[in-house]
C-alpha cells in the first residue's frame, strides 16, 4: 500500500557528523509527508533496509510471467514528472508498470510488467517503451543510465544524438571497421551513403 519508498545513505569519516547529518535528513522527510522514517542505527539494520529495494526486481515475478525492465535517465527535478507519466502510460494500455532506481542521479528503471503468450499485451510493448524512451528524452534524459543501449533502443538513437552526431560516430565505425564485420547494424544504423 505504498507509492514509494526512497533509501538515503550517508557517510563520511566523521561519525558524528554522519549521524547528524542522517538525523537531519530523516526530520526534513518527515516534515516533507513521509508516511514511515526508518533509520539505521548499525550494519544489520542498514542490510535489513537495502533487502527491500535487491528484492524489488525478483519480486516482479510473482506478478505477471514477464517483465520488460527498462533503464533510462531524468534531471533529478524531473524525477516526479516522469513518474507521473510512467503512471498514465501504464494507465493508457493497461499494463502495471514498476518504476525503481537511483534517485540521486536520476536513473529509473520501469519494468512493464505483462503476459507476452498474450497477443493484445505483447502487442503493447513496443508502443510503451517508445512512449517512456520518447518520455524521457522531452524531459531532458537519456536513453540509458547505466545498462546502454542495445538493439531495442536502436530506433530511438537518433532522436536523442541527433544526425550529426549519429554521422560522426558512423564515420568512426567506417574508418576502424571499412569491412563492417564487427557487429554490423547492432546498435548504429546502417550508413547512408
Amino acid at each position: 500500500d505504498v507509492e514509494a519508498i526512497l533509501i538515503i545513505e550517508s557517510d563520511g569519516a566523521d561519525e558524528e557528523a554522519v549521524v547528524r547529518e542522517i538525523e537531519t535528513v530523516a526530520r526534513i522527510c518527515r516534515e516533507s509527508g513521509a508516511r514511515e522514517v526508518s533509520v539505521a542505527r548499525d550494519e544489520d539494520e542498514r542490510e535489513t533496509l537495502w533487502r527491500a529495494r535487491r528484492s524489488v526486481s525478483p519480486s516482479l515475478a510473482r506478478k505477471a510471467p514477464n517483465k520488460l525492465g527498462e533503464d533510462i535517465t531524468v534531471p533529478r527535478s524531473a524525477i516526479p514528472e516522469a513518474i507521473r507519466r510512467v503512471k498514465g502510460i501504464s494507465a493508457r494500455y493497461g499494463l502495471p508498470i514498476v518504476v525503481f532506481g537511483h534517485a540521486g542521479d536520476g536513473n529509473l528503471h520501469p519494468n512493464i510488467l505483462f503476459d507476452q503468450r498474450d497477443p493484445e499485451q505483447w502487442a503493447k510493448i513496443e508502443p510503451i517503451v517508445g512512449e517512456i524512451f520518447s518520455m524521457a528524452l522531452e524531459l531532458g534524459g537519456t536513453l540509458s543510465g547505466e545498462h546502454g543501449i542495445g538493439t531495442l533502443k536502436r530506433p530511438y538513437l537518433e532522436q536523442a544524438l541527433g544526425p550529426v552526431s549519429i554521422d560522426v560516430q558512423q564515420r568512426i565505425k567506417q574508418a576502424l571497421d571499412p569491412l563492417n564485420i564487427m557487429n554490423p547494424g547492432k546498435v548504429l544504423p546502417e550508413r547512408r551513403m
